[in-house]
């Protein structure tokens, strides 16, 4: 069977799904909408499918099975929505949407309409991510200890659109857009969820009311704890994770490589071949709507995450640890 798809949004990362459509078997793209019109005729021009600038016109006459919603933040929720009231299966861009709130009334809609969403966490389709996970299950370097993340690249550059640096429509700066990422990273290599956190942020970007970088101490269910470090400031650029277990320990950098110690020097792993993330996504999505089972990053699951990046936030301005959904600060002890 081959599911017809068509895309809400027409920016760079639209693309993206449109490429891994054109490689996926079962999958054939008919639309594109985007309310710049030049944008969304080059798109559909490029692959052959039909433009529009309502995405709500698109769906009501294109009747896809798949929509894939690739917008700014703030209209994740509204597109979703109307998409699964329209009996469109939804692959919906990260984060699921500004707040929890919204993702519940996100998850409200598709499974009053019987369809199936799931949210593109990239980081779960990445080979040199895949490999590390499958290092920590493997126990060969004992029982892992904490995690240290630290991201640091410049944020407010030029080819970035204006909408990330509002807080009303991005969600939040670099840790609502990189800082997802880094918790998603974290849960699904320990298999937890953080449950607790502790953050300091701070605000001299310059541009718009988001902040440019923010350090945090993570609490996951599982018992691992971890640091988050993101500063979009100038700087030398830095992308890595590290593990520690209490037999060695494993540095990862996400697309780039992987390497262990065993107790002396690190030695980098050779990283199977990398699919395009975004096919294993689409693959992922189609094996539960055959299967009729919630996909592998499952709605639950990627609200969890937008409740963690919440959290930072709320942390800073309590000025102390909270529970994750707590609205009150942690009195020490």
């Amino acid at each position: 069977m081959n599911f017809r798809v068509a895309v809400v949004g027409g920016g760079a990362i639209a693309e993206a799904h449109l490429e891994a459509i054109r490689e996926s078997d079962g999958l054939r793209a008919c639309a594109v909408a985007d309310m710049m019109e030049e944008r969304a005729n080059r798109l559909g021009h490029r692959y052959g499918i039909a433009s529009y600038l309502d995405d709500k016109e698109m769906l009501v006459r294109e009747k896809p099975d798949i929509a894939v919603v690739a917008l700014p933040h703030y209209l994740h929720k509204e597109a979703a929505m109307f998409a699964a009231e329209q009996g469109c299966h939804v692959m919906l861009e990260k984060p699921m949407a500004i707040d929890t709130a919204e993702c519940d009334a996100i998850a409200e809609a598709v499974r009053a309409n019987r369809v199936k969403l799931m949210v593109g966490h990239t980081q779960h389709y990445t080979a040199s991510n895949v490999l590390a996970k499958e290092w920590i299950e493997s126990g060969a370097l004992g029982r892992l200890v904490m995690i240290n993340d630290r991201r640091h690249l410049p944020y407010d550059k030029p080819s970035r659109p204006d909408w990330f640096f509002e807080k009303a429509k991005a969600g939040g700066g670099i840790l609502t857009n990189l800082g997802s990422h880094t918790i998603d990273k974290i849960q699904w290599l320990t298999g937890g969820t953080v449950t607790r956190v502790k953050a300091s942020v701070d605000y001299a970007l310059g541009r718009g009311d988001v902040e440019g970088s923010g350090i945090a101490f993570l609490e996951t269910d599982v018992g691992i704890p971890a640091t988050m470090s993101l500063s979009g400031y100038p700087g030398a650029a830095v992308d890595e994770t590290e593990l520690l277990f209490t037999r060695g320990s494993m540095r990862l950098q996400t697309g780039i490589g992987l390497w262990v110690s065993e107790g002396g020097e690190y030695r980098e792993l050779e990283i199977p071949p990398q699919r395009n993330p975004f096919v294993l996504q689409f693959e992922d999505l189609l094996r539960a709507i055959e299967d009729d089972a919630e996909p592998a990053c499952s709605m639950a699951y990627s609200r969890s995450v937008v409740a963690a990046v919440q959290g930072l936030y709320r942390s800073h301005e309590l000025g102390g640890e909270i529970a994750i959904g707590s609205e009150v600060a942690d009195d020490g002890g």
